[in-house]
């Protein structure tokens, strides 16, 4: 069975048949038992009786006034007999109904047994010996025997049988009723549970809502915690589709411009191979990437920057090689960044790529300790271009946005870099340079 409450109500269900079972067969021997020990006082409250109303002769035994009317009525179900060895005695109430007594018992002795008697169904039979002395010091051995009719008790038990099995029955229907009402008050938010999982799976939702039992809350929060890493990672592969084509858009342009100024074959086959390697780590490091998060600076020697920025100086150089520019390296030998270098190099790459495209004649990467924690380190990219006016500035940090739609380009190279420095936990600002007058870029990352 696939439903829970289905499950429960029919174990419970199982269960209570049980245990009323149970239940009802401990009461029903407790009432036979009741039943055969009323019969049995009144079996012997009717031979005391009867033993007090015997008269005898030295012809015959008698019976006076019969202290229970029915002893009088034939066919009423209680029926006594006294043998005295002789004719003895028996009551009206055996007239016409074929009881068999028994044998005459010696003084003393007892004898209970059930009977069936043809026309008179089960009879309850009891007989007892006694040693009668009349008035006259006569001596007799009589047998007092008391017979009554089962069929009274058997309907009581059955009457009994009737309300207990009713009774337990509307108790158990009761239970069930009361149980599914339950189960359906517990189960209210395993069964949310279940409709909102189905509304993220056809789309109407995007996650789970928050409120939910100590029970459940475990699961819907690991729930939520899946589905936002499955949705970062799609996002990431995204991402790095676009980063990785972004990518390798600077070695194809110093390809491209390699082959135009190429004099021969050997002379493209040393940048061609430097620019082949530097795509080649650039694919391993986007796939690495999207595989992983990213940011992760423990365990990380760190990297010296001012030979990066030295080498991608020279393939921005030969990148826009059609245009008369400087690329300025003012990183001190020491500027350390603690991290992945391929991070590093897309993160300047980028930039640099930026400035290089829009200077006039210049550009500037510097870097120094972070100005308000230690273990920081501040890398900054300027140039003398026009510079990015102050209500742009947010929107060209989005991914897809550019300053200038004519320009060509993908508008995706400072929404990665923002992406790479917010994984190592450092902040991208974007300001005007005071210095050269354009653009001016700031990274704050992991390094001294």
């Amino acid at each position: 069975m696939r439903s829970l409450r289905r499950r429960l109500i029919l174990s419970v269900s199982v269960s209570l048949v049980l245990f009323f079972g149970v239940t009802i067969v401990a009461l029903d021997s407790v009432f036979r038992a009741l039943a055969d020990r009323s019969l049995d006082e009144l079996l012997d409250a009717q031979t005391v009786a009867l033993i007090a109303a015997a008269e005898t002769t030295a012809d015959s035994v008698s019976v006076g006034r019969l202290a229970d009317p029915r002893l009088s009525t034939p066919g009423s179900g209680l029926y006594a007999a006294i043998d005295d060895g002789r004719e003895g005695w028996r009551s009206p109430s055996s007239v016409g109904v074929p009881i068999d007594f028994g044998p005459a018992l010696a003084p003393g002795e007892r004898h209970t047994a059930r009977i069936d008697v043809s026309g008179s169904g089960a009879l309850a039979l009891r007989s007892r010996g006694i040693a009668w002395r009349d008035d006259e010091g006569r001596s007799f051995a009589l047998t007092f025997s008391i017979a009554t009719s089962l069929e009274p008790y058997a309907q009581q038990l059955r009457r009994v049988r009737t309300q207990m099995f009713g009774w337990f029955a509307v108790l158990a229907l009761l239970l069930l009723a009361t149980l599914a009402v339950l189960l359906r008050r517990t189960l209210a938010p395993v069964q949310r549970l279940e409709a909102e999982i189905r509304g993220i799976e056809t789309g109407a939702r995007d996650a789970l809502s928050t409120h939910w039992p100590r029970e459940l809350a475990g699961v819907a929060t690991n729930l939520n915690a899946l589905l936002a890493a499955e949705r970062e990672r799609i996002a990431r592969y995204r991402k790095t589709l676009g980063n990785l084509a972004h990518s390798l858009k600077t070695p194809l342009a110093v390809m491209r411009a390699g082959l135009h100024g190429a004099t021969s074959v050997e002379a493209l086959r040393a940048p061609f191979e430097h620019e082949i390697d530097r795509m080649s780590r650039i694919v391993e490091h986007q796939l690495r990437r999207a595989a992983t998060s990213g940011g992760a600076t423990v365990g990380q020697a760190p990297i010296a920057v001012r030979p990066l920025v030295a080498d991608l100086r020279g393939a921005l150089l030969r990148a826009h090689g059609q245009r008369d520019f400087s690329i300025e390296n003012a990183v001190p030998e020491n500027a350390q960044f603690i991290g992945d270098r391929d991070d590093l190099a897309e993160m300047l790459g980028n930039v640099m790529d930026n400035a290089c495209k829009w200077c006039a004649s210049r550009v500037r990467v510097s870097a120094s300790p972070g100005a308000a924690v230690r273990g920081r380190l501040r890398i900054v990219i300027e140039d003398d271009g026009p510079g990015i006016a102050a209500a742009d500035r947010d929107r060209v940090l989005g991914r897809g946005q550019r300053a200038d739609e004519a320009t060509p380009g993908h508008g995706l190279g400072l929404s990665m870099v923002r992406d790479a420095v917010e994984l190592y936990g450092g902040t991208l600002s974007l300001t005007q340079s005071p210095a050269l007058g354009g653009a001016r870029i700031e990274l704050d990352l992991p390094g001294h």
